[in-house]
């Protein structure tokens, strides 16, 4: 592994170590990469506040509801950012899970040493080992699911209309222009993991999982009565015919 201003660099960067711009392209790859490990954090925190305001909005101007039933209604559309970080968190901890159970520790240990067995990575790293499993990409597993839930809330706004002279509409073009942005960086260090990072097979069964993901939940789950529902008026994003006023 190499090193660039006291951050580890992506493996395929050792192509361009003799290049002082690819060195900086190799930092700034890898910074990005340890701030994708909080994607669903930047998303989560970025989505709470637009789902919250937007459903609210709708529900009181569209369909006419009362303040408490707004409310609720907005809770319930909530609860969407608690079955991502249910899907996130089950996922996650699947691929770790597989990486340990099909992998081998290598280290470069003395023949006069006996040799160890490693259960996990975390115990291969500790003794400076190098873990050989089966690593499905969470990067793009996480990038996908995140960049096609941004995509399917921001889908409110077709039907939304808001006062130009209100301070909500401020709040929520700025909601909406943060988050256009972060899905850009999620699609840009998604192109990244597909060059740096991971097998072919790895990064396509990555990328299935999180299709699969938002699939199960947008076009499946979220459809019935019990659910949290689409983003209102509870009509898919391929059939809306809303346009939002600006």
């Amino acid at each position: 592994m190499l090193r660039c201003g006291g951050l580890r660099m992506p493996k395929g960067c050792h192509r361009l170590k003799t290049q002082q711009s690819g060195c900086y392209l190799c930092c700034f790859i890898d910074f990005l990469r340890y701030f994708v490990k909080v994607a669903w954090a930047w998303t989560f925190w970025l989505l709470l506040p637009f789902i919250g305001v937007t459903t609210y909005l709708f529900a009181k101007s569209k369909f006419l509801y009362g303040p408490t039933k707004s409310i609720l209604a907005a809770l319930r559309r909530l609860s969407t950012l608690l079955v991502g970080t249910a899907v996130w968190y089950v996922c996650t901890e699947l691929f770790v899970y597989i990486e340990n159970l099909t992998g081998t520790c290598s280290t470069s240990s003395k023949l006069s040493e006996p040799h160890q067995l490693y259960a996990t990575k975390q115990e291969c790293h500790r003794n400076n080992g190098i873990w050989n499993g089966f690593d499905i990409s969470g990067h793009c597993f996480l990038l996908s699911y995140c960049a096609l839930m941004i995509v399917e809330e921001m889908a409110v706004l077709e039907g939304l209309s808001i006062d130009r002279n209100s301070r909500l509409r401020v709040v929520i073009n700025g909601l909406f222009v943060s988050l256009c942005f972060l899905t850009m960086i999620w699609v840009f260090m998604f192109l990244c993991t597909t060059v740096y990072f991971h097998d072919f097979s790895q990064k396509l069964l990555g990328a299935l999982i999180g299709l699969a993901a938002w699939y199960a939940t947008y076009r499946v789950w979220y459809l019935k009565p019990f659910s949290p529902g689409l983003p209102l008026p509870n009509i898919p994003l391929s059939s809306k015919k809303y346009s939002y006023s600006r």
